[in-house]
């Protein structure tokens, strides 16, 4: 095996180990909060939070993140929340954490708690 061939499987292998499953993500946010609820994570999505620029998930994600929807400030599309409509959602660790980070500010003006995040991951993972 030449030296190119070992440095791409490496390299893909690499990238492939970091693909994670919507389930496997829920696992991680669920042992960090020590317990998530798909029913406390709809009424979470769904609720008025008052507590940003954003009055609720929903406004910007639509009632259902089965489907598309758009920002409410700036009118930005946002291809669908459930990962039964858009198969790279809760795929990334990364991303999870990153878009948790901004959007929790965006609609709590807070940073969401370890049970928040695996309440809405149950959520919005269940929704077939």
């Amino acid at each position: 095996m030449n030296r190119f061939t070992l440095t791409l499987m490496l390299v893909l292998a690499a990238g492939q180990a970091r693909a994670e499953t919507p389930q496997q993500i829920l696992d991680q946010l669920t042992r960090e909060a020590g317990s998530a609820s798909a029913s406390r994570g709809e009424q979470f999505y769904k609720a008025r939070q008052g507590g940003g620029e954003a009055e609720s998930c929903a406004a910007c994600h639509t009632p259902d993140p089965r489907k598309g929807g758009q920002h409410v400030k700036t009118h930005k599309a946002i291809d669908p929340l459930a990962p039964v409509a858009n198969r790279e959602r809760f795929t990334d660790p990364a991303k999870v954490e990153k878009w948790f980070k901004r959007h929790c500010k965006e609609v709590l003006g807070r940073v969401c708690t370890p049970h928040e995040k695996a309440d809405f991951a149950a959520y919005v993972i269940s929704v077939k």
